[in-house]
């Protein structure tokens, strides 16, 4: 319990920084010396000084400190070490707190050497001998000491310099030098220590081999006689020495060879084996026989029994020649950590066995060789599991991701191309829960909202619908800080697929199409066969059409370009409107629509008062091949006024076109008909009988009375008019020429559209009439020369093509009808002899 614990391991201290107080936090570690005086744990120091800091799989931080570590206070064979923890959420330390620990352990009984050989440094320890004939002898005095060897201190005991013994030379460094280039030594009143990081520049790396007896060998052996060997390579971590140290008027010398296994360790049929020589050369220097005294072995600095290890299933083999250890990978006393290669996620089993090998030579007498040996195994690709399912009472897509290892947490989430660490995905909505397992692991439960951007709605067929939530997350590992993604593409099909229903209907002269929208069509587009009804086409062919996103209504006249008329009888018209919903990417067909009416047939004829007959022919289904501008009347040479794909308009009087009279005592029948002639054909294949109907004049006797009223006059009056003269592109007077269009480029003979209203006023008692209308070669309506298209209202008739009045009709641009004049010109231009004026 509390922020920090000790625990005490043979002759080494664990201090383990707990999670729950640390997590989240920056952290600076001190080591505590007896004069309270604080020094920093960085990793040169730690190297250095016998120090080693450690990640567990709880995220909890520890340390570890040996026996003889730089300010731990030793005095009979307890050791005691005060660590300093500084903690702060900001990197610059601000408002830092500081928690202290002090803790103690008993160590000994001390062999005459001991080498240990940790994660990051290699130590030795050598028992001081102290000449017997010299035990008595009186203190020498100090300035005795500075006139031979400066160098040496006049201390009772002290280091004055160490050699390394290197292969082409031997090089001598005091112990302050030494101390600048990273080693630590230090002599108690019974020991002389040196600790070596494995990267000090005096290290070598030497190949030991497991030795291999021959029958002459293994008597030597089991004898006490070291035999010959063969190098099968296992690498070693050697720094070989010798330490020089002043005891009172004596400098004595003292062997600190040291040497560590890099390697030595297989992976086989998931099976651990890590294999240590016994006989290691740079120790075993001078020795003529060894003796095993002691092996063990175990996890975590914890030694375990022969019983333990085999509830285990580990093996430590104690041979001739090498200490094996067997550890079947995810044994119990290792972890699984997470891993990360070229982005991809993995696992690595780790453990960290620990080996005390104890033996006993002619040299040294009793050595103890303690090795740490954190073992990875290689790199295991992993694969994530993820589940989905789908909620539609609440709404919500319930997605699981994982299991995970203790070590990896979720940090950022990937939406739309867009990277939102955690709390900010939770702040949209996002239910983001850790479910943890007994063992450590954990998993990741997101629940997303259905109307979420992440998550796309896709309609499949009849009644179902797809949802498929497409995100990314970002994991990182600690304290590795690596960083790998999950893409979570989960899918989930329902049965709650609402399609666009239609209702049609038709009034004297429109078809009607209301369509209901469904819970699938957002991007579904109104198509007219090809034709992508937008609101701009719509106003180009007056048809109407509302969008107020349940509904989708839509108007068309009768008499309109995208109307089928399926049949013709006498008493009606069928005509039909047909309308296609499309996906908006891939234009899939996707629901079909149409509205089907009888119309009486004299919707397409107008008989006026003043004998003008106005007549629609319509191409029926089934006759496309039949072109509406070739239609005619009896008389051939009448042609339509207006075409289009479907329909074609005639304009003319009853006494012309060939049209034949019938009187009887009441009315007066006019008959003509619409016909289509193959080029060549005398018989027609398209056949339209109309009749007009006129009541014969009768004559009454009505008496009247005279009366003497003034006769009627017209009062000239003045006043403000708004005009405008525009310039269309078509017949149909939809689209006019903008302002930016100008210049319009025109042919001769080419139509031009034109349309004079009356803006201002907009009173219905006003009809606008026009009266005169000229051109000019310039922009000066005064120039001359002039050519008159309208004459007194009428066109003139010395023009060889006469302009044309077009009639206009209520609308929802035009409510007065009678504000209107629309007339059309052939194009022309002015010239002068056989000289063109302009072109």
């Amino acid at each position: 319990t509390g922020p920090m614990s000790s625990e005490c391991l043979g002759d080494f201290l664990r201090i383990t920084l707990n999670a729950e107080y640390f997590e989240d936090k920056y952290l600076s570690l001190f080591v505590v010396d007896q004069s309270g005086t604080a020094w920093e744990l960085d990793e040169a120091m730690a190297a250095q000084c016998g120090y080693t800091v450690t990640h567990t799989t709880c995220r909890s931080i520890q340390l570890r400190a040996s026996a003889l570590s730089c300010h731990s206070h030793l005095e009979k064979d307890v050791f005691t070490v005060t660590v300093q923890i500084k903690a702060s959420h900001t990197p610059d330390m601000s408002n830092a707190t500081t928690h202290l620990k002090s803790a103690s352990c008993h160590y000994g009984p001390w062999s005459p050497r001991e080498i240990k050989c940790e994660n990051n440094y290699m130590e030795v320890s050598v028992r001081r001998e102290v000449p017997q004939t010299i035990k008595d002898f009186v203190q020498d005095e100090p300035e005795d000491w500075t006139f031979v060897f400066p160098e040496a201190k006049a201390e009772e005991a002290s280091i004055w310099q160490i050699v390394f013994h290197q292969p082409e030379e031997k090089r001598a460094l005091l112990m302050s030098n030494a101390w600048s280039a990273g080693y630590g030594l230090n002599a108690t009143d019974s020991r002389v220590l040196l600790r070596v990081p494995y990267t000090a520049i005096h290290v070598q790396l030497v190949k030991v081999g497991v030795l291999l007896l021959a029958p002459q060998a293994a008597r030597l052996c089991r004898s006490n006689q070291i035999p010959s060997l063969q190098d099968q390579g296992i690498a070693f971590s050697v720094l070989r020495s010798s330490i020089f140290y002043k005891y009172q008027w004596v400098i004595l010398m003292v062997d600190t060879a040291v040497a560590c296994p890099l390697d030595g360790v297989d992976y086989t049929n998931k099976t651990i084996t890590w294999t240590v020589p016994k006989y290691i050369p740079p120790l075993s220097a001078g020795m003529t026989s060894l003796k095993d005294v002691l092996v063990e072995a175990g996890v975590d600095l914890h030694k375990l029994s022969a019983k333990e290890m085999a509830s285990r299933k580990y093996v430590l083999l104690n041979e001739l020649t090498a200490i094996t250890m067997k550890i079947p990978v995810g044994a119990e006393g290792g972890y699984y950590k997470t891993s990360v290669s070229n982005g991809q996620l993995g696992v690595k089993y780790t453990i960290n066995l620990f080996l005390e090998h104890q033996w006993e030579d002619n040299k040294w007498g009793l050595t103890k060789h303690t090795i740490i040996k954190e073992i990875e195994t290689p790199f295991e690709q992993a694969e994530v599991a993820i589940t989905s399912s789908l909620n539609l009472s609440a709404g919500l897509m319930n997605v699981t991701v994982g299991t995970f290892l203790p070590d990896a947490e979720l940090v950022n989430l990937t939406i739309e191309g867009v990277v939102v660490a955690v709390p900010e995905a939770v702040q949209q909505g996002y239910l983001i829960h850790r479910t943890r397992y007994a063992n450590g692991s954990k998993a990741y439960a997101i629940q997303v909202p259905l109307d979420a951007p992440s998550i796309k709605k896709e309609y499949m067929r009849e009644d179902m619908r797809a949802y498929t939530l497409n995100v990314t997350l970002t994991f990182i590992t600690y304290p590795s800080s690596e960083t790998f993604v999950v893409p979570v593409v989960a899918l989930s099909a329902v049965k709650d697929a609402v399609l666009p229903s239609a209702t049609g209907f038709c009034d004297g002269r429109n078809l009607h199409l209301i369509i209901t929208r469904g819970n699938v069509d957002q991007n579904w587009l109104p198509f007219i066969s090809d034709w992508h009804l937008t609101q701009e086409a719509a106003q180009k062919y007056n048809y109407i059409l509302r969008d107020n996103g349940t509904h989708l209504a839509i108007s068309v006249p009768f008499l309109s370009p995208h109307v089928s008329y399926e049949a013709f009888h006498t008493s009606a018209i069928k005509a039909s409107f047909y309308l296609t919903l499309k996906d908006d990417i891939t234009l899939a067909q996707r629901r079909d629509f149409s509205v089907s009416c009888l119309f009486s047939p004299s919707e397409l004829i107008q008989c006026l008062p003043n004998g003008t007959v106005i007549i629609t022919a319509v191409k029926l289904v089934g006759g496309e091949e039949l072109d509406t501008a070739l239609l005619v009347l009896r008389d051939r040479q009448c042609k339509p006024s207006l075409v289009t794909e479907r329909t074609a308009t005639f304009k003319f009087n009853v006494n012309t076109c060939g049209t034949s009279r019938k009187f009887n005592s009441t009315t007066v029948t006019y008959e003509n008909e619409v016909l289509y002639f193959r080029p060549g054909d005398l018989i027609p294949i398209y056949q339209l009988k109309f009749l007009c109907f006129y009541a014969v004049e009768q004559t009454a006797d009505v008496p009247y009375e005279s009366k003497k009223n003034p006769p009627p006059s017209i009062k000239p009056g003045s006043g403000c008019l708004a005009l405008s003269l525009k310039l269309f592109k078509e017949k149909s007077y939809s689209e006019p020429y903008q302002e930016s269009e100008y210049p319009v480029v025109k042919y001769l003979r080419e139509a031009l559209y034109f349309e004079v209203e009356l803006l201002q006023p907009k009173d219905a008692r006003l009809d606008l009439n026009l009266d005169d209308c000229w051109v000019t070669n310039s922009q000066s309506q005064d120039s001359l020369p002039q050519w008159h298209i309208l004459i007194h209202g009428c066109e003139n008739n010395k023009d060889s093509y006469r302009s044309v009045f077009h009639e206009v009709n209520y609308s929802p641009r035009v409510k007065f009808p009678q504000h209107l004049k629309r007339f059309e010109v052939r194009m022309f231009t002015f010239v002068q002899g056989t000289s063109l004026l302009q072109e």
